[in-house]
């Protein structure tokens, strides 16, 4: 029921004194729907998910998060223990190293990525290239 005008008039039909059947019936909805509309509303006074807020709390701000990413971009093999004592030096507070792990995986910076590399070497395309060549000419002379 994810419909909002269809909550809020299960709502006003329950609060103007109409039964769960004849809601129900009148909105062309189960009475299970009226049911569960009407106890999310009355426990929470809302008709939304009341877990909107649940989950562990940030420990780091939105500009402590940038400051861990401008260190860790400054050298991309920096250890998680070097960031967060650096990261600590910036900040008033104390970070610990857990901390700093779980702000980089919610953030998808990883600790060990390679280094962005060409997947061809300057010497290795030349030498390909050579031997293209010299398969070409076998084939053409070979079909002679």
């Amino acid at each position: 029921m994810q419909n909002g005008r269809l909550v809020g008039q299960i709502v006003v039909a329950r609060l103007a004194g109409a039964s769960v059947t004849k809601t129900a019936t009148s909105l062309g909805v189960y009475r299970a729907a009226v049911s569960k509309v009407m106890t999310a509303y009355t426990n929470h006074r809302n008709t939304s998910s009341p877990k909107s807020s649940s989950g562990r709390k940030s420990k780091l701000s939105e500009r402590d998060r940038r400051t861990s990413k401008r260190i860790v971009f400054k050298n991309h093999r920096t250890t998680a223990p070097k960031v967060a004592a650096e990261l600590s030096i910036h900040l008033e507070h104390l970070v610990s190293i857990q901390t700093v792990l779980r702000e980089h995986h919610k953030s998808n910076i990883g600790g060990r990525d390679a280094i962005a590399k060409p997947l061809i070497t300057e010497n290795n395309a030349k030498g390909r290239e050579r031997w293209s060549d010299d398969y070409i000419i076998c084939l053409v002379i070979g079909n002679r």
